[in-house]
């Protein structure tokens, strides 16, 4: 443990602008934490190389301080929230309910600051820290959001040689506790914003996408999925110095109506018009060319699925397409790289990606046709 501990306190010394107290009692803490695992752990005691194990555990625990260190204190803050947020979501709202999605959002914020208190003070007693403990400095701070991490993570066995997560478990108890007119009420709160005043003449893709961002009931993959696309379409408008759209993405978002939007941007109805068009330009090009693997298995469109078509739509694309597009088709579905196909089909990189985006947005289109039918049909009755 010794010998842990001092590399660990030589690491954070490197890493970190911590005091030379702040990072040898940081390490110290981990390494006790490291021992007593070893220690309790039938399964590493039986392994023979109980070094190997603490070892290993030291060094996840020490990578997972230091990436909360870099990130630091407001960005560590989110980065933890939105981790236990998506692994409790489809979890916090109890079955006889069908709560919207800002009424679940409230919930989740409500349920994650009574366990933010629980994992204090579970980190203070299993570090035999003071009750009144409380991190004062950023290395600190970082310490207890990795340990909060792993504490929400524990496997806590169940009858049948089954495990749960412990944030799961309380999340279900959270969400069991709930009075049902709380419930109702929050929902209705929430739902007092979410009419929506504008036309509706967005296309049929563009409705699946926004479909998929309010999304009732996600898996927690799903949830990561959507988390994702969210943070990388942020990335790419502020990257393209779209932050007018950014801002307007953000507000779309939380489901405001078109009146509240232009109010809180100050924009006239045209001008918010305008912003809208230009935003779906540039959710139009993220979509098929820059984030096109991740926006598309998300939508549960990906390649590995024919592109969300039917048979028959695939088919219909087969025809579509040219001979030089059909055999990246078939390279691409094999999982070969993209330099590599343009090299076998004679062209450049570029080139075959022009080609590509030209193909997924083919595939939009058919993909949408039957989806647009029925919107039209549905208008039209």
């Amino acid at each position: 443990m010794e010998d842990i501990s001092q590399q660990l306190y030589s690491e954070l010394k490197q890493a970190t602008r911590a005091s030379d107290r702040n990072c040898r009692d940081v390490a110290e803490r981990i390494a006790v934490e490291v021992a007593r695992i070893c220690a309790e752990s039938q399964r590493i005691q039986a392994s023979g190389d109980v070094d190997a194990w603490s070892l290993s555990l030291a060094r996840h625990r020490l990578t997972q301080c230091l990436k909360y260190y870099q990130l630091k204190s407001n960005r560590g803050r989110v980065e933890l929230h939105s981790t236990l947020s998506a692994v409790v979501y489809r979890y916090i709202t109890p079955p006889q309910v069908q709560a919207s999605y800002q009424a679940r959002l409230s919930l989740i914020e409500d349920f994650l600051q009574g366990f933010y208190i629980e994992a204090i003070n579970a980190f203070r007693r299993e570090t035999q820290l003071l009750p009144t403990y409380s991190p004062r400095s950023l290395l600190e701070l970082s310490e207890y959001m990795a340990f909060a991490e792993r504490y929400a993570k524990r496997r806590i066995p169940l009858p049948g040689r089954r495990s749960q997560q412990l944030i799961i478990l309380r999340a279900q108890t959270f969400s069991q506790q709930q009075p049902p007119e709380t419930l109702v009420d929050i929902e209705q709160a929430a739902e007092g914003a979410s009419s929506d005043s504008e036309p509706t003449r967005s296309s049929a893709s563009l409705q699946q996408v926004r479909e998929q961002m309010v999304a009732q009931e996600p898996e927690v993959a799903e949830s990561a999925l959507r988390d994702a696309v969210v943070t990388q379409l942020m990335a790419y408008l502020e990257d393209k110095q779209q932050q007018d759209c950014a801002d307007y993405f953000a507000l779309r978002l939380q489901d405001l109506p078109a009146n509240e939007i232009e109010t809180i941007l100050k924009l006239t109805p045209r001008q918010r018009d305008y912003l809208q068009q230009r935003f779906k330009y540039h959710l139009i090009r993220f979509a098929l060319s820059h984030h096109w693997e991740l926006v598309h298995q998300w939508l549960e469109a990906d390649l590995e699925r024919n592109f969300g078509l039917t048979p028959w739509q695939w088919q219909q694309l087969q025809t579509q397409i040219t001979d030089q597009q059909a055999e990246m088709l078939q390279l691409k579905q094999q999982g070969m790289a993209d330099a590599a196909i343009a090299q076998t089909v004679g062209c450049t990189v570029n080139q075959f990606q022009k080609q590509w985006t030209k193909l997924l947005e083919q595939a939009w289109e058919i993909r949408n046709d039957l989806v647009s039918g029925a919107a039209d049909s549905s208008h039209e009755e």
